[in-house]
C-alpha cells in the first residue's frame, strides 16, 4: 500500500516524537511506507526544518548502511523563560507557604502539559551528553524525574527509604538530611545501574542538599558516573549546603513566612546565558 506524502509526514513525526534519541533505520520507514530511500531522506527534511523553526528538536540524519534518523527534543529559551516566569507567577502566592520553609506545588507537578515541559527543559540541558539513567528518590522527585527521563529516553531509577522485598539485593547507604540533621537512609536494586552508566540526579525540591549527597553516595557505589543534578525548585539560603554545582529551575526566597519565587539559575546552565 502506497502512502500519500502528507499521510508520511504525519505518521513519521508521531513515530519520531514518542521515540527520541533512537536511531530510526531509513530502511525502516522505507519499507513501512513502501517508498523509496529518496523519497524518505526529502520527507525527514521536511520534518526536520519544521522541528527546528518550531523549537520542538532536532532531527539528524546518519548516512551508511546502518544509518537512518534520531529525533533529540529540546527547548528554546524564549519558550524556557516564558513558562518559568508563569510557573513562579503561580507559585508566588503566600497561601501556598508551608510550615518548615516549603511551598504547596504539588498541584503544579500534577498536571501532565507542565511536566511535558519540565523534562524538555531538564533534557535540554544533555542535548549532547551521553545519559544512562535518570536517578531520584521517592517520592516527590518522581514525577519530574520520570519526565525527564522520557525526554532522554532512558530508565528511571528511584532509591527509596525503606527496602522492597520486589527489588530483591540492595545496596544502601546512610546520608544526614541538611535541613533536619537526621541520619537517613536510601536504597535502590543492584540491578537497577549497570557498572560505567551515567547517571543524572533529578529531583524537585533543594535546601541542603542532603539527598542529592547522598544519591551521588549511591552512584559511587555502583562506580557509575554523575552526569549532573538538576532540580524544579532551590531555596535562596544555602547555608551549610553540600552541593554546589547543580541546576535549578525556580529559586525560592523565604523572608518573615513570605515566599518570592524567581527563575533559578538554569538559564546560565542551559543556555549560557542569565535572565
Amino acid at each position: 500500500m502506497k502512502f500519500k506524502r502528507s499521510e508520511r509526514l504525519v505518521d513519521m513525526t508521531n513515530y519520531l516524537l514518542n521515540r527520541p534519541h533512537t536511531l530510526v533505520p531509513l530502511t525502516f520507514f522505507a519499507k513501512r511506507y513502501n517508498s523509496a530511500k529518496s523519497s524518505i531522506s526529502e520527507d525527514l527534511g521536511i520534518v526536520k526544518q519544521a522541528f527546528q523553526q518550531r523549537g520542538i528538536g532536532l532531527v539528524e540524519t546518519v548516512p551508511g548502511a546502518s544509518g537512518g534518523a534520531k529525533f533529540t527534543p529540546y527547548i528554546l529559551k524564549e519558550a524556557a523563560d516564558q513558562f518559568i516566569g508563569e510557573v513562579s507567577d503561580t507559585l508566588n502566592d503566600n497561601d501556598r507557604y508551608l510550615p518548615g520553609g516549603y511551598v504547596y506545588m504539588s498541584d503544579i507537578l500534577g498536571q501532565p502539559e507542565k511536566l511535558k515541559t519540565i523534562g524538555r527543559i531538564i533534557a535540554t540541558q544533555y542535548l549532547f551528553q551521553k545519559v544512562d539513567a535518570v536517578l531520584t528518590v521517592a517520592t516527590r522527585g518522581i514525577p519530574v524525574a520520570e519526565a525527564s527521563a522520557t525526554y532522554l529516553n532512558v530508565p528511571l531509577v528511584i532509591a527509596r527509604h525503606d527496602s522492597q522485598i520486589t527489588e530483591g539485593s540492595t545496596v544502601s547507604v546512610n546520608y544526614v538530611s541538611a535541613s533536619s540533621q537526621e541520619v537517613k537512609r536510601m536504597t535502590i536494586s543492584k540491578r537497577s545501574l549497570q557498572p560505567g552508566s551515567n547517571v543524572l540526579i533529578v529531583d524537585d525540591f533543594l535546601r541542603g542538599g542532603g539527598t542529592i549527597s547522598g544519591l551521588t553516595s549511591l552512584i559511587d557505589e555502583f562506580d557509575c558516573h554523575l552526569v549532573g543534578s538538576t532540580v524544579f525548585v532551590e531555596t535562596d539560603d544555602p547555608g551549610h549546603r553540600r552541593v554546589t554545582d547543580f541546576t535549578s529551575l525556580l529559586k525560592m526566597d523565604i523572608k518573615d513566612d513570605q515566599i518570592e519565587i524567581k527563575p533559578g539559575n538554569y538559564a546560565q546552565k542551559i543556555f549560557g546565558s542569565t535572565n
